[in-house]
């Protein structure tokens, strides 16, 4: 059976709500996390790229960088709608039931539109937000040199303004298991 998704919005009809998670929760989840997928499209063709991203709280958006010409440019410039997950996964866990096997993740997904920074101060403040999160208490002009014009004329800065997100944890410490069939051997629980 499947859902009408015609005039939904992309965070509509949650499979397991109870595993859903606030404002907050995603929050600090964006925040810690190191690695993102950002999904496109040109045409009828998707793509993803894992890129390092920084989560502009004060303006509700994600930084990313890329090269200063490729297929992402290429790619939001033609069509800005797209989406970002950002996940992490924890153990596998067993089941004496085919369908209760389960993996232990926490996941955002982001949906906005992209826009290329061009204002120069813009984009060396989300060059600067991605190396503090990645590096933090280095600084600029004392452990490193400063983003010079030249560097700034070689990428391309992004911001992903949020429209929507939704967050997801399941973390339990163990998949479901049926009474109606012999529990499974310790060995497979360590």
């Amino acid at each position: 059976m499947t859902r009408n998704y015609e005039n939904q919005p992309p965070t509509a009809f949650q499979r397991h709500p109870d595993y859903a998670r606030g404002e907050d929760w995603i929050r600090a989840f964006l925040r810690e996390q190191k690695v993102g997928h950002t999904a496109y499209t040109w045409d009828d063709q998707p793509f993803v790229h894992p890129n390092l991203f920084w989560f502009d709280e004060e303006n509700r958006q994600i930084i990313f960088h890329g090269n200063i010409a490729g297929r992402i440019r290429s790619s939001v410039e033609r069509n800005p709608k797209v989406c970002m997950e950002v996940s992490e996964m924890g153990k596998f866990m067993p089941s004496n039931v085919a369908l209760e096997f389960a993996l232990q993740y926490r996941s955002v997904m982001v949906f906005g539109t992209v826009r290329v920074l061009t204002d120069p101060d813009e984009s060396k403040r989300g060059l600067y937000g991605l190396i503090a999160k990645y590096f933090p208490g280095m600084v600029a002009g004392r452990e490193y040199r400063e983003i010079t014009e030249k560097e700034l004329r070689a990428t391309t800065v992004y911001a992903i303004q949020i429209e929507s997100w939704s967050g997801k944890e399941n973390w339990k410490d163990a998949a479901e298991q049926s009474d109606e069939w012999a529990p499974l051997d310790k060995k497979w629980f360590e």
